[in-house]
């Protein structure tokens, strides 16, 4: 009888421990005109903040040569600081002058794996300003899709693209799903009520993301617009926003690096 509880333990914890999927970290970040202005100083400073992260996707990769080296120098800092990289790269979104982009993904090699380099959406490229960039991840095998993307100003309506894309994820996708980015708009808005029907939750509510140009009364933060939403068959562990501020001194020196303070999230994989 004792064997048989003893069989019965192991079988269970063994069965609990293959069942549960590996916790993933993820950083969503626009990274201001990334590519044109950072020096190798900077470039570290931003390796600093993202290394403890399995997946870092960045918004608004200059779309000339220099978006993509800096993508790739960022990576080779990284691969600096104790463990393996590799990236993707999207083609320059098909959008009007002065605002077509790129967009990126850099993750660890050692548990995220991919089987293609993925792809701009061509579908919305006719219903969006830059379309976003949609890459499968591998975790222990299971499956998940990132959704990359960077809206339209807060004055160009880019409800209508928040809008547009998430009926193309909600009539596509019932895996797994993280739709990531710069959305222009603060997470209550009525843009997002098609994803929050479906289930889909935000990662930080109404945290503010965007750098003010000059302190007032000790506040740097301006805008809740950054965020990451999540589908059902995700597990929220842990989130926030990555503050590399802190204070009031560091602003003009901060704003180097980007206008933009980063969005994180530690999650699994709902079985």
């Amino acid at each position: 009888m004792l064997k048989k509880l003893l069989l019965l333990c192991i079988l269970s914890f063994h069965f609990s421990t293959y069942s549960q999927s590996r916790e993933v970290k993820i950083i969503s970040w626009n990274i201001r005109d990334f590519g044109k202005t950072k020096n190798s100083e900077e470039l570290d400073k931003i390796a600093d903040i993202v290394r403890d992260t399995d997946i870092l996707a960045i918004q608004e990769v200059v779309s000339g040569y220099g978006g993509a080296q800096a993508v790739a120098k960022l990576a080779d800092a990284l691969n600096r600081k104790g463990s393996k990289w590799d990236y993707v790269i999207s083609n320059p979104t098909n959008s009007s002058k002065y605002v077509t982009e790129r967009y990126a993904f850099i993750w660890k090699t050692k548990y995220i794996k991919i089987k293609n380099r993925g792809f701009l959406v061509k579908e919305l490229d006719e219903k969006v300003e830059r379309e976003p960039f949609l890459l499968d991840f591998y975790v222990n095998g299971d499956k998940f899709t990132v959704l990359n993307f960077h809206s339209r100003p807060y004055n160009k309506d880019p409800e209508s693209e928040i809008k547009e894309i998430s009926k193309y994820i909600l009539d596509r996708f019932t895996s797994p799903i993280l739709f990531v980015g710069d959305f222009n708009v603060n997470n209550k808005n009525t843009a997002f009520t098609n994803l929050k029907d479906k289930g889909y939750k935000a990662a930080v509510v109404n945290k503010k993301t965007t750098l003010k140009k000059k302190c007032y009364r000790g506040q740097y933060v301006n805008y809740a617009i950054d965020n990451i939403y999540y589908s059902k068959k995700i597990k929220k562990v842990d989130s926030k926003v990555l503050d590399f501020i802190k204070n009031c001194t560091n602003l003009e020196t901060g704003r180097y690096l980007s206008d933009h303070l980063p969005v994180y999230m530690k999650f699994s994989i709902v079985k």
